[in-house]
C-alpha cells in the first residue's frame, strides 16, 4: 500500500499514515432526529451531503455551527420522504445555496408543490435499490415501509467504512436485515415505548397509525433490529426519531441495552450506544 511520510516531533524519527486511512475517511453527525423535525450530514474529505432538511434554513444553519460546518459546502440534499419533518427546509436552502436535491420520482411528485420552486439543474433522481455515487461517497438507497408514497432511506460508504440510517418503518425486513449487516455505525429508530403510546393522549386512529408496519418502530423493535444488524465491523448505534409524548431518551436506552445484553452483546465495550436529540447535534464522529 502506498504510504505517506509525515514528520515527526522527534528529530531523526518519521510517522507513516497509510494514504488509503486519509482517504477513507467518512464522518456524519445526526444534526436533528425526532417528530419536529430531522436533518443529518456525512462527509468524506472532499465531499458533503446532507440527509433532509426538516427544520428552518436558520436552524439548521444554527446546528451546522454546532459542528464547525456550513450549509454552503453541502454538494446534495438527500430527500427520505415527504413528510414535513424531512422537508421543511429543503427548497429554501437549496434555493439559498444552489445545492442539487435527490428524491425518487415519486417522492419529488409528492414534495414539489411543498418545497417550492427550483432550479431544473437541482432536480436529481434515486430510485430505491440504486447505488450511486456522490462525489467520493457511495450512497445505497433503500425502501422502507412508511405511510408515504415511496420511502427510502440511504447508507454511505467511504472504502471500508460504512454509516447507514433506518427510521420511519413500521418494520425491518429480513432483506434488510441481510443488506445493512455488519456495517461500521448505524442510526436507529426507536420511536415509542408501546405501552406509553397504548395509554397515552393520542387518538386511536393515530395509535394504530404508529403501531402499524407503515409506522415507526418501537423501542423494542429497534433493539430486535439491531440484534441483528450489529456484526464485528460495528462501533456505533445511534437511537433516533423519538416521540416526544411516548418515549423518553432512557426507555429507549435501557429497551437497547437490556435486548443486546440478552443476547450477549457487550454493550458499549465492542460498540457505542449514542443518543440523539432533535435541537442539539450530535459531536462530528469520524468512522
Amino acid at each position: 500500500m502506498t504510504e505517506i511520510i509525515i514528520p515527526g516531533s522527534t528529530p531523526g524519527k518519521e510517522e507513516k499514515k497509510s494514504v488509503q486511512d486519509a482517504f477513507d475517511t467518512l464522518q456524519y453527525s445526526i444534526l436533528a432526529s425526532g417528530s419536529s423535525g430531522n436533518c443529518t450530514y456525512v462527509e468524506s474529505m472532499n465531499h458533503r451531503i446532507m440527509i433532509d432538511a426538516g427544520l428552518s434554513g436558520k436552524r439548521i444553519e444554527a446546528l451546522f455551527a454546532q459542528i464547525d460546518r456550513q450549509v454552503s459546502d453541502i454538494d446534495a440534499i438527500l430527500v427520505t420522504h415527504e413528510h414535513k419533518d424531512h422537508i421543511h427546509g429543503v427548497g429554501v436552502l437549496s434555493r439559498k445555496y444552489n445545492i442539487p436535491i435527490y428524491a425518487n420520482a415519486k417522492t419529488w411528485s409528492a414534495m414539489e408543490n411543498m418545497i417550492g420552486k427550483i432550479a431544473p439543474e437541482n432536480r436529481q433522481y434515486i430510485e430505491p435499490d440504486t447505488l450511486v455515487s456522490i462525489g467520493d461517497i457511495d450512497v445505497l438507497s433503500y425502501g422502507v415501509s412508511h405511510d408515504a408514497i415511496q420511502p427510502q432511506f440511504y447508507a454511505f460508504q467511504k472504502g471500508k467504512k460504512h454509516f447507514a440510517m433506518l427510521t420511519d418503518t413500521g418494520y425491518v425486513s429480513d432483506r434488510l436485515r441481510s443488506q445493512l449487516k455488519n456495517l461500521s455505525a448505524y442510526l436507529i429508530e426507536s420511536n415509542h415505548e408501546i405501552e406509553l403510546l397504548r395509554y397515552g393522549k393520542y387518538p386511536w386512529s393515530v395509535k394504530q397509525r404508529i403501531l402499524s408496519d407503515k409506522g415507526h418502530l418501537s423501542n423494542e423493535d429497534g433493539a430486535l433490529a439491531m440484534k441483528d444488524l450489529i456484526g464485528n465491523n460495528t462501533t456505533d448505534i445511534y437511537l433516533g426519531h423519538l416521540s416526544r409524548d411516548n418515549n423518553t431518551k432512557d426507555f429507549a436506552m435501557a429497551s437497547m441495552e437490556d435486548i443486546l445484553r440478552y443476547n450477549n452483546f457487550a454493550v458499549n465495550e465492542d460498540f457505542l450506544l449514542h443518543m440523539t436529540d432533535p435541537g442539539e447535534a450530535t459531536p462530528l464522529k469520524r468512522l
